[in-house]
């Protein structure tokens, strides 16, 4: 397995995890890009925990990376999340996304275009679900539940609302004839889908960042150097 990826995403491309026993995230040692570096895969990740797109396309610009390069693009779980203290204190009023679903697909876009105006290859990678009754329960912790649920009337429009950020990907990259790297799809397809998913309901555990690492060694050929990503193929990977 050969190539050169540069990794511009969140926790979950970084591999952060829940450590329950310690109370705090961490890094998991059995993620994703390790286990993809020890099949031989060199990764140059900038990913960082809370980045939204916005965050890394300004980072992505001001840095340099050598053309020829496969840069994978991995926003979402962090654009659109919402303030939890506002929804709280007014469930009365619509909350948006940190970053707003029409600036999210207008800033994955450019970074697509930008990317391949500097020689690079993108591909841009579909977030994997999160779990709702978890997560509702992690951000309500020290907040009213009661009133965050009036807001969302359903603890799974909290699934519905990330879904929303995951079409969008798939949308844009169609747009642009951009290649998908689906981290949704192993996820959705487990008969087990919260085994896979750290106790805040949206980060994936060290089982979750194995199938990430799993999935991506069956699209090996897109790392080759003769490997044909220029149509809109789907793949996996971090």
């Amino acid at each position: 397995m050969t190539g050169c990826v540069t990794l511009w995403g969140d926790s979950i491309g970084k591999g952060v995890i829940y450590n329950e026993a310690r109370k705090r995230y961490c890094l998991a040692r059995q993620r994703c890009t390790v286990l993809l570096e020890a099949e031989g895969l060199s990764i140059d990740s900038h990913a960082r925990m809370g980045a939204t797109i916005g965050e890394g396309f300004a980072e992505f610009q001001d840095t340099i990376v050598p053309a020829g390069s496969i840069a994978v693009i991995e926003y979402g779980g962090n654009d659109c999340d919402l303030d939890w203290d506002a929804v709280s204190a007014d469930p009365e009023t619509f909350h948006d996304g940190k970053t707003p679903l029409p600036q999210f697909k207008d800033l994955l876009a450019r970074f697509i275009r930008t990317a391949r105006r500097r020689g690079l290859r993108p591909a841009a990678a579909v977030p994997p679900p999160l779990e709702a009754r978890r997560y509702f329960a992690w951000i309500s912790r020290g907040r009213d539940a009661k009133r965050i649920l009036r807001y969302l009337v359903d603890v799974q429009h909290i699934y519905r609302w990330q879904e929303r950020y995951a079409n969008a990907v798939r949308e844009v990259a169609a747009e642009e004839n951009c290649p998908v790297l689906d981290l949704r799809t192993p996820f959705l397809d487990a008969k087990d889908l919260p085994s896979l998913i750290c106790a805040d309901g949206i980060h994936p555990n060290e089982a979750g960042q194995r199938l990430i690492a799993e999935t991506a060694q069956k699209s090996l050929d897109f790392f080759r150097p003769t490997g044909n990503i220029s149509d809109v193929s789907t793949y996996i990977i971090v």
